[in-house]
């Protein structure tokens, strides 16, 4: 299946955003906040995990990535001693599985890392200054979107001694001068 794009991601970031940010103000006044705000982020990134899933290549491991979400989810929720690491697992996850469907070298998978760890820092500084889960929650996705302009794997670099022999062109050509050079010194 083909890679999503920008604008769909950010579309998609929109629609978690909204459908979070109104799910959380009207239940917080009748549960506990901090449930309200796991719950919020469960649902967020379970509704994400399967977009990925969704867009992502093959079918393959479908039933164990969510398998892995489920077990992931219940062990933070009942472990984790504090939201930021229970906010910290789900974008972990995201993570993962994002560089499991769409990158094949580690370069990618860092770069997609720093991309997550970047959207953490967007969303907390949203919610640092509006209070807004929905703002938070629109950052956070938003920023990550951009994974689909990490390339899959990033191009090898040549080695020092490497000339570029490996192109079929230069290697005729090498060939070409070295028999014009052999035939001119028989003469």
């Amino acid at each position: 299946m083909k890679r999503p794009s920008f604008l769909e991601g950010a579309g998609f970031a929109l629609t978690i955003a909204v459908a979070g940010g109104i799910t959380f103000v009207l239940l917080v006044p009748l549960l506990a906040g901090s449930l309200v705000l796991k719950g919020v982020v469960a649902v967020a990134s379970l509704t994400y995990l399967l977009y990925l899933l969704a867009r992502g290549p093959g079918r393959a491991g479908r039933v164990t990535a969510i398998a892995a979400w489920v077990l992931m989810t219940v062990v933070a929720w009942w472990f984790a001693p504090s939201l930021l690491l229970y906010l910290l697992a789900h974008a972990g996850f995201i993570w993962l599985l994002r560089s499991l469907l769409f990158h094949s070298g580690v370069f990618a998978a860092l770069a997609d890392l720093g991309l997550t760890v970047l959207g953490l820092a967007a969303a907390g500084w949203a919610l640092t200054r509006t209070g807004s889960v929905g703002a938070a929650l629109w950052c956070f996705f938003l920023v990550t979107a951009l994974f689909v302009a990490i390339p899959a794997r990033f191009p090898r670099r040549a080695a020092p001694d490497d000339d570029g022999s490996s192109d079929r062109f230069r290697q005729a050509h090498r060939s070409a001068e070295a028999a014009l050079r052999e035939i001119t010194a028989h003469q």
